[in-house]
């Protein structure tokens, strides 16, 4: 989506300990602190969820979409751990 300018947006639910060690970009909206700043997600294009391995990813997708009414969230499969693996090879995640 980045490479091809897709409108979207990209949302870190890790703590900001991890973001601070490797990030990939985005809003850093910690797991913990979704619910009160749900505010700060958009409606309007595809939101990729992302944390270190996708488990967080989901269960924050699954609360946005049953409790809130979201729709087009995206878990990034593996979180950062396969985004590094597998895309960005040089960023450092451990």
């Amino acid at each position: 989506m980045r490479d091809n300018g897709t409108p979207h947006q990209l949302i870190d639910v890790r703590e900001a300990y991890e973001a601070e060690a490797c990030s990939i970009g985005g809003t850093l909206i910690p797991m913990g602190e979704i619910v009160e700043r749900r505010n700060e997600i958009r409606r309007d294009v595809t939101v990729i969820v992302h944390c270190k391995s996708g488990n967080r990813a989901a269960a924050v997708i699954q609360a946005l979409e049953s409790r809130y009414g979201f729709s087009d969230l995206v878990n990034l499969v593996g979180g950062i751990t396969s985004y590094a693996a597998e895309v960005e090879p040089a960023l450092r995640c451990d």
